[in-house]
């Protein structure tokens, strides 16, 4: 098993697609990589070699992106600001309730949660 950046990447699958299991790498940043790399898109996580894991970890290091744990808190600071000067985005985040003008009459079931039924309730 691999580990990069503290992600153990996932067995058997190849390595364009593992390398989309850190948090901030997306698939066209993943072939990028591996191209730089100059590792082959078809290899599997199983099949490389030691040169190959260092190659990856160098170029992920030299890379300009926020990976893991910066980007996780960099997003977390974003939305704790919106929250702390209570702007509309912020107001709907600290509800749970959708952010991007989606409708919420009916729908946003996954950021409102499961259904309360209200009893008793009179037209």
């Amino acid at each position: 098993m691999i580990r990069l950046i503290g992600i153990d990447l996932p067995r058997n699958k190849r390595i364009e697609y593992a390398l989309t299991y850190i948090h901030g790498i997306g698939l066209t940043s993943a072939r990028k990589i591996v191209k730089n790399t100059n590792i082959s898109p078809s290899t599997r996580t199983d099949n490389l070699t030691n040169e190959e894991t260092i190659a990856l970890r160098d170029e992920l290091e030299k890379i300009n992106l926020k990976l893991e744990g910066d980007l996780r808190r960099f997003n977390g600071l974003n939305i704790k600001r919106l929250n702390e000067i209570s702007c509309h985005r912020g107001k709907r985040h600290r509800n749970s309730l959708p952010v991007r003008g989606q409708r919420t009459r009916t729908n946003a079931r996954a950021r409102k949660g499961t259904k309360k039924t209200v009893t008793g309730k009179k037209k």
